[in-house]
């Protein structure tokens, strides 16, 4: 007979896959960050930083205040533990792992590099100076390579042809990042950046394809086919075939979790055979835009009854919310949204609207007032201002 887990269940189950609920360590070391990392196996990075920049958001949600320069250190050094790849988004990933990717670099190559009418194709003169360039001066920046005949062919998202030519070979896993200075990516042959050992590792399609799932089971607890597939951006076909080998081996184990139906029937689920699964979650956090927890809007919903959309991209006017807003939340619910800005020439953390939920409990200003505070400390900033936009926002100003 099929286990059925409440919805309550669920989510703790999930929250406790991503590292919350644990006791935080009194001070924060590599050690920690870089375990940390590999529970999570990804950390998407992205470049906006009103707030802060949100690869270090995670760990700040899950572990507390925290040296960044510690994990720019095991993420960005030249011989860091870590590196990039698109592994969900662009992300960080074990160095270890890069031959897990390799289907995937293949696919690029097939899609992007192979066909002759296609851009790399038509630029196989820069593509080939680059790697002359690489190979003699490597690692650099875009902009350290750029030559005079290049030019920018659009506004500032529009990138040059050598900018172009070094993100298709990164796809293709011919180049690799050796890190980043003042957040700039530093290419190099990859050959200069994954040891041999590890370039010279062979994994089958289907083996890899069956350990990215395994390892999104282990870092979501619980899932269904959509939400294991999107955690490495698998498609559902092979997806599911390493589901249903995991399900034969025993790993992982089908349920059914109340209230979680499609098209009028309960979706099939899974839960890894060791997921914890405590009866109770402590946790406050503010979540990233890009978190796992919340960066596959449909299982947020599902999950969190939480609808989520980023509206950085979403013309002033129309935004409903705020332009960079960070779910919040506590203990095994999400109970609102907060639009931050860290005011650093004037030393402020600037609270630009605030909402609530539904489901928010009693208490969730001076909980949320209590997590602010550790928040402006940790960005090194002496004050928070709170504006009057937001249903959340009186109180919030109040507790404060």
């Amino acid at each position: 007979m099929v286990e059925k887990i409440s919805s309550a269940g669920a989510r703790r189950i999930a929250l406790a896959a991503q590292g919350f609920g644990r006791p935080r360590p009194a001070v924060v070391s590599a050690r920690h960050l870089n375990g940390l990392v590999d529970r999570l196996n990804v950390l998407q990075i992205d470049s906006v930083n009103v707030f802060e920049r949100s690869h270090y958001l995670p760990v700040f949600a899950r572990l507390g205040a925290y040296d960044k320069t510690i994990l720019d250190r095991i993420a960005f050094e030249a011989k860091a533990p870590h590196t990039e790849y698109w592994a969900h988004e662009a992300a960080l990933i074990n160095r270890e792992d890069w031959a897990l990717f390799r289907w995937r670099m293949r696919d690029y190559r097939r899609r992007y590099r192979d066909p002759e009418d296609g851009w790399f194709q038509r630029n196989r003169s820069t593509v080939e100076w680059l790697r002359a360039e690489l190979a003699a001066n490597g690692p650099l920046a875009a902009g350290e390579i750029e030559h005079d005949a290049n030019k920018r062919t659009g506004p500032w998202w529009g990138w040059s042809d050598v900018k172009q030519a070094l993100e298709y070979m990164f796809y293709f896993g011919e180049v690799a990042i050796a890190g980043r200075t003042r957040f700039q990516r530093r290419y190099a042959l990859v050959e200069n950046v994954i040891p041999a050992e590890i370039l010279d590792r062979e994994v089958g399609d289907a083996d890899a394809i069956r350990e990215l799932i395994r390892r999104s089971v282990l870092a979501h607890g619980i899932g269904t086919l959509g939400d294991l597939a999107d955690y490495f951006r698998i498609k559902r076909a092979p997806a599911a075939v390493a589901v249903r080998e995991l399900e034969e081996s025993g790993e992982l184990e089908p349920v059914t979790v109340q209230g979680w139906e499609r098209n009028g029937k309960p979706e099939k689920v899974w839960v890894h055979r060791d997921a914890r699964r405590p009866r109770r979650l402590a946790a406050t956090a503010l979540l990233s835009p890009f978190d796992p927890v919340v960066w596959y809007r449909d299982r947020a919903l599902r999950m969190f009854d939480f609808h989520y959309r980023i509206e950085i991209y979403t013309p002033e006017p129309k935004r409903v919310y705020g332009y960079y807003v960070l779910p919040i939340l506590l203990d095994d619910r999400i109970v609102g949204r907060i639009d931050l800005k860290s005011d650093r020439q004037a030393g402020v953390l600037r609270v630009q609207a605030a909402w609530t939920e539904p489901n928010a409990p009693d208490g969730t200003a001076e909980r949320v007032a209590g997590l602010l505070h550790e928040t402006a400390a940790w960005q090194g900033l002496s004050a928070i201002t709170v504006s009057g936009r937001g249903d959340l926002a009186p109180a919030l100003a109040a507790s404060l």
